[in-house]
């Protein structure tokens, strides 16, 4: 089953259930999906939905951070509900062992071994592939450690 036929069933069923934040959730990502679709005028395959999706979750995590500043607790529930939606369709997660592994296998190949000089030489490479696994701050962070 694809993602987008597992959004659609998904939806059905959170219709059925009456969940309106799963089903307000998954509308919103398949509309994007759409979106996306009829501006590039092209069909997504899983890969391109996960690009799309992942794009929604970031957005959802970069307005978290305000509405706890401003002490918006009904929000912050919502949108970490919709997160949690949402992180079902992605691949899971590298946690941060795995990323610095990544980090210096990509260093290892590259001929780097330090200097922050060296950021965007090493990200590029990192990211490519750790794509749809890894959050880019996540990335950035260890990437950073890594050449202290």
């Amino acid at each position: 089953m694809t993602i987008k036929e597992q959004l659609m069933a998904d939806f059905k069923a959170a219709m059925k259930n009456k969940d309106e934040i799963a089903k307000n959730t998954v509308s919103l990502a398949r509309a994007a999906i759409k979106q996306y679709e009829v501006d590039n005028r092209e069909e997504l395959s899983d890969e391109g939905i996960i690009a799309v999706l992942s794009k929604q979750v970031k957005m959802r995590k970069d307005a978290l951070a305000d509405f706890e500043k401003a002490g918006r607790t009904d929000l912050v529930e919502s949108y970490k509900a919709e997160i949690e939606i949402l992180n079902k369709y992605l691949p899971e997660q590298l946690s941060e062992d795995k990323i610095m592994e990544v980090v210096k296998a990509t260093a290892a190949e590259l001929g780097i071994e330090g200097g922050k000089q060296n950021m965007g030489k090493l990200m590029g490479p990192v990211m490519a592939k750790v794509k749809g696994q890894a959050d880019g701050n996540a990335v950035k962070k260890v990437v950073m450690d890594f050449l202290g």
